[in-house]
Parts: structure tokens; sequence; C-alpha cells
């Protein structure tokens, strides 16, 4: 018979568990011996107390790993887990269940911490206390010296860190009304970095005023500078650029804007992060080109800020953002020329904010030690998916907790076939070019590209081919102006044969008006282009008068007539057809039989060929024809100036936009930059019908001065990511080719430029996936040892246990962990990993 003692009291507890809330009386144990806490026995029970005095409302351990997991997978808050509780404990009447909302808000901070702590071994070695990023997962793939390669490694290409750098203007944090009640849990020990020691370096640190020397940054600069609400206006996170694992301790907050100082003190982080004797550091940024300029200066004015000793920083732009920089930009900061960086794009970061922006709305709000809690344990998630895909079968005990390896595997798998693949796609046509060359010409370009990678900079140029623009115009009307005095030429055929290039872009600006025009046009639209119709008729008019004293009165021709091609006669009203309103509806009142925008505008490539020689028009002809060049030139230039702004439009304002308001401008941006690039196909499309009639051979027109189609008027990742594989394919658009000038002359010394360009590119194609695939076979082996590191570590804590408690959660680590490398052994078995 059992018997209690008298100080045995008995008190009602709400109990929460994961079918839903209950009431229960509970006796608490005052047997002799016993703990006494209340607090102690609930959690011997597996229920956690909401407090630790007197407690009065418990939850179960089982419902805190639901929520957690919700909260990972689901991006559940806790308001909205707590209402689905109370919904199935009364679904009638929800607002009958005790509301413990908040109480689940504190215990699941102390539930997540404990759970973490326990995770990375802190339960068993009580002795230590965690350190900056002791508490969270980072990629077992990355070279990490005394853990996945072993101390006495050889200093190679392939040992080396390679990290991403970006930024995130969602997850914002206002501005706390009380910030002195925080009591933070873990500062510093995840992902975030410790915030007092982070405030320090912010006090000190001095933003330099540097002038950009590129195109589009002072965006980053400006986003959210206007929020005085906001204590940040979103985060900087550094992550490795092969397997978009975030760096432990390396996630900051931003003020105003994505600065140096704080972009600085995340990479610095990252790059003392398991580092020992690592001298080489790829740090691939959207404007890395403007952030290394003074990096290192920054860093030795700093107190907050360090380096490895002798660390080499590689300064380089992810793939996607490069085509926004200027062209200089290309050959120095893209990844296809840095020797070490594999096949990499550096835009990993961009996939991993889509999941991560779902919780910052809830985020948004909270505590700041309870908010950087939030943003680890999400971040420590996002990690270890990487690392493990879940069971869907528990064939053991110990597997509940032992996610078995197949993420991590299966991505380095493909990343392995991919190589193999790119390597035999790139060396037969590497070794073709090579075959196809002069060996000492070759040689030098070795010695050019030796130079190249080891010094970088200004070195890198040499994958740029250097040519001369195509002539202008403005500079072929110069050119003939002044042959006008030295030829016996009659002065003044430049000026008149640019006047009637220039009626007829004026046709074609009223063309473009009258299709702008509504079904519904007012009488005021309808004067305003009878007025532009009467000013351009004057001004032809006048034209043909010049012409009859150019021709000493000859009888000539009619004028051509242009018609515009639909397929490049888009409105603004409407981004995909077009509507044109009839000339009947404008002018009504209008009794000329040939509206001014048909009428025919004579020059030299107005008469055939049979006719200029009899007429004596060949020097006419001539100038007409150079002009015309000019005038392609200048089309097909402004052409790919507004197809580059057009992407730049959709990848840096359309796709950003956060309001309805901001979208719109940007969708009407985008069109008025339509309607430019249209204008100017057209002007090209003349210029190349008049050439065609002025008698220019038809192998200039072929490959200088083609036909221009609709497909070809798109920014696809040819354009948009030079150097991805595959740039050199036919779906790139002529133009964006051809900018060899039709007057530079194609002699041994270009046409070695051009070899030089294309075998230099060539290899680097090729060097970069022998890359990849050495660098994947060496992952393999890395990610073993990663789990063997593990492995060893648990073993340890097992043999050192003395609790019947950690002796089983330790040896269930040490079974999880050998089950990683085991599988990770078979995964990469024939594949020629090296161990």
């Amino acid at each position: 018979m059992e018997t209690f003692s008298s100080s045995t009291t008995t008190s009602t507890l709400t109990i929460i568990h994961s079918t839903g809330v209950f009431l229960h009386n509970v006796v608490w144990c005052g047997c002799p011996g016993s703990k006494h806490q209340q607090h102690l026995q609930l959690l011997k029970a597996r229920l956690f107390p909401a407090s630790v005095t007197r407690p009065r409302t418990a939850f179960t351990f089982e419902v805190l790993d639901h929520f957690l997991i919700d909260a990972l997978e689901c991006k559940t808050s806790a308001s909205s887990f707590f209402e689905k509780i109370r919904r199935m404990t009364n679904h009638s009447f929800p607002g009958t269940v005790p509301n413990r909302y908040r109480e689940l808000m504190r215990v699941s901070r102390l539930w997540r911490d404990l759970m973490s702590r326990k995770c990375f071994g802190f339960g068993h070695d009580t002795r230590e206390k965690p350190g900056k990023g002791d508490l969270a997962w980072f990629c077992p793939s990355c070279p990490q010296p005394g853990i996945n390669i072993p101390d006495n490694w050889q200093d190679n290409w392939l040992i080396s860190q390679r990290f991403v750098v970006d930024g995130n203007f969602t997850a914002q944090h206002m501005t706390m009304k009380k910030p002195q009640l925080d009591i933070s849990l873990s500062d510093g020990l995840g992902y975030m970095v410790k915030e007092r020691e982070y405030q320090t370096h912010l006090s000190l640190a001095v933003e330099s005023k540097e002038r950009s020397s590129c195109s589009n940054h002072r965006a980053i600069n400006t986003a959210n500078i206007s929020r005085s609400n906001l204590r940040a206006t979103g985060v900087g996170a550094t992550a490795c650029a092969r397997h978009g694992c975030f760096v432990p301790h390396s996630i900051v907050d931003f003020q105003k804007g994505e600065r140096h100082m704080n972009i600085d003190y995340s990479i610095c982080n990252a790059l003392n992060y398991h580092s020992a004797g690592i001298d080489s550091s790829l740090i691939i940024y959207d404007v890395g080109c403007q952030w290394s300029i003074n990096f290192l200066q920054r860093v030795a004015e700093s107190q907050g800020l360090s380096v490895p000793e002798n660390m080499q920083i590689i300064p380089a732009v992810g793939k996607f953002h490069l085509s926004a920089h200027k062209l200089a930009c290309f050959a120095r900061y893209s990844l296809n020329f840095v020797q070490g960086a594999g096949h990499v794009d550096g835009e990993i970061l961009e996939t991993l904010w889509a999941p991560f922006n779902k919780i910052s709305p809830t985020a948004r709000s909270m505590s700041h030690a309870h908010r950087q809690e939030v943003l680890d344990d999400h971040m420590r998630d996002s990690n270890w998916k990487k690392i493990v895909g879940i069971s869907k079968h528990f064939n053991h005990v110990y597997l509940k907790l032992c996610l078995t390896l197949k993420i991590l595997a299966k991505t380095l798998l493909t990343k392995y076939k991919r190589a193999l693949k790119g390597v035999d796609d790139t060396k037969s046509p590497f070794d073709e070019l090579a075959q196809s060359l002069n060996p000492g010409k070759i040689l030098m370009w070795e010695i050019d590209e030796k130079k190249a990678v080891e010094e970088r900079g200004e070195y890198l140029d040499i994958y740029q081919l250097q040519i001369n623009k195509a002539p202008t115009m403005a500079e072929i009307r110069l050119k003939l102006t002044e042959s006008e005095n030295v030829d016996d030429r009659l002065p003044g055929t430049v000026s008149w044969l640019i006047t009637g290039i220039n009626l007829e872009d004026l046709q074609d600006a009223l063309r473009a008006n009258i299709r702008q025009l509504p079904n519904d046009a007012t009488s005021a639209q309808k004067a305003s282009i009878e007025e532009k119709r009467q000013r351009l008729a004057a001004r032809i008019a006048k034209f043909h008068e010049t012409a009859d004293a150019m021709t000493a009165g000859m009888d000539l021709d009619i004028g051509t007539v242009h018609s515009d091609d639909p397929r490049f006669c888009r409105t603004d009203n409407d981004g995909n057809e077009w509507v044109e309103v009839s000339d009947e509806e404008i002018s009504e009142d209008i009794d000329e039989e040939i509206l001014t925008e048909e009428m025919g505008i004579w020059m030299p490539s107005s008469t055939s060929r049979h006719n200029r020689l009899t007429l004596g028009l060949g020097p006419l002809q001539a100038e007409e024809l150079e002009l015309r060049k000019g005038q392609a030139n200048d089309c097909l230039e402004n052409l790919r100036m507004a197809l580059g702004h057009k992407a730049l439009i959709y990848r840096q304002y359309f796709r950003s936009a956060d309001s309805t308001w901001a979208g719109t401008r940007s969708k009407q941006e985008a069109r008025r930059c339509q309607l430019k690039i249209d204008k100017y196909v057209r002007s090209y499309q003349r210029a190349r019908s008049a050439m065609q009639h002025l008698g220019m051979d038809e192998a200039t027109l072929g490959s200088i001065y083609r036909e221009i189609l609709p497909t070809e008027l798109s920014i696809d990742k040819e354009v948009t990511e030079e150097n991805r594989f595959g740039q050199g394919s036919d779906r790139l658009a002529w133009f964006w080719r051809n900018k060899i000038s039709s007057q530079v002359q194609v002699t041994s010394t270009h046409s070695d430029l051009v070899y030089r360009v294309n075998w230099l590119k060539a290899k680097a194609r090729w060097s970069r996936w022998q890359e990849e695939l050495s660098l994947v076979r060496h992952e393999m082996g890395w990610t073993i040892n990663w789990f063997k590191y593990h492995q060893k570590e648990w073993n340890r804590r097992w043999q050192q246990a003395t609790r019947p408690g950690h002796q089983a959660y330790a040896y269930q680590q040490v079974l999880m962990w050998g089950r990683f490398a085991q599988d990770a052994e078979k995964a990469f078995n024939g594949c020629g990993f090296v161990p």
C-alpha cells in the first residue's frame, strides 16, 4: 500500500498536447528522497512547465516538437499553431479553450535552445560553453582543416574558400518599444553575429563615400533608407558558393541599405571560420567590382575586422548580375576566368531567400533576441536539409533522429555527371581549335594566360576582343564633309543626304504617333497629328527642291515609299498587338491624295543602278552608301543598349516591385523601352534596304548587316550570363557578336586577336569543367570525412558519459553519423572520389 507524505499537494494543471488542451488535477509527489521541485517532476514526466516557481501550465515534449517542425517546414507562426490546437480541442467554441499563446512563445524559445545545445553535444560537454557559431551546421563538402581534411594537407587550388554574399531586404525588423526587457538565449552562437560586438564595429566604422566606377550600384544603398520605424532594413548573408550552406556567425542586419561596413563584417567573420592554413578565398558578390577596391584598407583601419594572415581575396560577380555591369567588368570579375572556381554560377543565395522570406512577416515584429533565434533556427534547418533527406521507412528506433543521406549525395552525384559531360563537350572543340592554330602563338597565349591568372586585374583583359567600334553616322558625315573640300564634288550633298534620312525618320515617328492614337481619338489629338503632317510636308517639298539643284534638274524617278514591318509596330497601349486608326478618321477634311507619312522621298537609292550610271549619280550613290552604313551602325548600337536596358528593368525593378504602383510603373517603362527597340529596328530596315538598292555586296549584307528577326529581340541566358557554358551557340543573336566595323580590314593581326580570344575562352571553359570534376570528387571524400569526424566526436562523448540517458543519446548519434558515412561511401562508389 502506497503512502504519501503530509506535504503532498494537489493542483489543477493545464496541459497542451498535440491533440488538444486538457485540464488535469495533479498530485505532486512528496515522498522522502523525491525531488520536491514541481517543475522537475513535470520534466521527468516529459512535460515542459511554463513556469519554474509555480507551474500551472505545461506542454508535452511531443507538442513542442510538432510546433518546431511546423515552423520550419510550414512556416507556421506560434499564433496560428495554437489556434489550431484550440480548434482541435473544441471546434464549435474554440474561445472557451484556455489561451496559452504567450506561454507557447516563451516555452518554445527555451525548447529550441535546449534542443540545439543537446544536438551539438553541449548536454554532454557540460564544462564547455558554446562559442561563436557553435550551435550551427556548416557545409560538409567544403574544405575545413582539422575536420574533413587532414592537418598536413598540401597547398593547392582545391583547398580554398568559396563564398557568395548577398542581401535580403525582406527580412526587416521593427524598432522595439522596450529593448531593455529583451533577453537573449543564444546571441552569436548560431548564424547571426554577436549583437554587442557588431554594434561596436558599426559605431567605429566610417562608411566610405566612394564614387561608383560601375553601373547601377546606388540602388542597393538606398533600399529602405527612409524606413524610420525599422531597426533593421534587411539582412546580409555569406554562404558557401558551391552548396548554398550559410556560414555560422556571419549574418548581419542592415540599417541603411547594403553598406560596405555591414558586408565587410559578414565576410570577415566567414573568412575566419574554420580557415586555419587556407590562404585563398573566392568572394562572389553582386557588386564585387566596387566592394573589393578598398576592402583590405577598410579592414586595416577597423578594430572589429580581421582577415586571416596571407589570405588572398579573389573578388567575382555572379553570372546573372554580371550582365548589368559595364563591359570592362566581364573579364575581370567573371567566374569563367577564376582558377579553382569550377562551374559555379554565384547566385545560389537567391534560391535560399525564397523560403526564408516566408517567415519574414512573422519575425518582423518579434523582439530582437527572439527574431535572432528564429532566423538561426531556419538557417540551421536549411543547412541540415542540404545534408540529409527525410527517410520514409523507420526500420530502427534510432532512425527517428537519424535521417538517411539523400539530398547531398544526390546533389554531388548530379554535379559529378554534369561535370563529366561538361569536360567531354568542351575538350573536343578546344582540341580542334588548338590543332588548327600555330603552336608558337599558342605558347605565347599560354604565357599571357598564366600572367592573367597570377596577377589578375587588367591582365584579365586578354579575354576581351579589343577592336575598333563601328563608325557612327556623325563620324562618317564628318569624313565625307571634309572630303568635299578636297575632291571635286558638289558642295552640300552630304548635308542634303542627311536631311533625307532624317525626313524618313520623321515619317516613321509620325506613323508611330498615329498608331498610338486610341480608337476614340479626341479632336485635339487629331489636330496635333494634322499640324505635324503639314510641317513635315513643307520640309519634304523643300528637300525635293534642293534635290533638283543637286541633280541639275534631271528627270528623276518617284521617291521611295517605306512601309513599316507590322512585326515591329507595337503601341504603348498594348505590349503585344496594335490597332491602327484609319487615315480617314484622322484627316476627314484633307483633300490630299497622298498622306504626308506615305510620301516618297527621292534619294540615290530610289533609282535603279542602270539609271544612276546613266544620270551620273555615282558620287551621290557612294556618299549615301557610307551614310547608310553609319545609320545601320547607330541603329545596332542603340538596339543593343535598349535591349540591355529592358533586361535591367525586368531584373532590377519589375521582379522586385513591392507594390502595385511600382509594378505598373515598371511595366510602363518596359513598354516604352520596347517602342524604342521597334523604332531602331525599323530604322535599321530602311538603312539595310537602301544599302541593297545602292549595290552593297551580298557577302557584307549576309555577314555584317543581316536581317533582324523578332525572335532575336530578347535577352536570354546567352546575353545575361555571358560566361555560361555554351555562350558561343547560334542562339545568340548575331548583332550581339557582330561589332566589327565594315571599314576595318581583317588583317592577320586582327585575325590573331580573334583567334587568341576564342582560344583563351575555349580553354577557360574546358579548364573550369576539369576543375569541377576534380572538385566534386574531392568534395565526396570531404563529405565522408565530415560525417566520420562527427561520429568520432560522439563516440568520445559516449565513452565518457556516465548517465544512462547520456549514453543512449550519444550512442544513437554514433550510429546516425556512422550510417551517414556508410551511405555516402556507397553512393559515391565508382565515382573516383578522393578520400
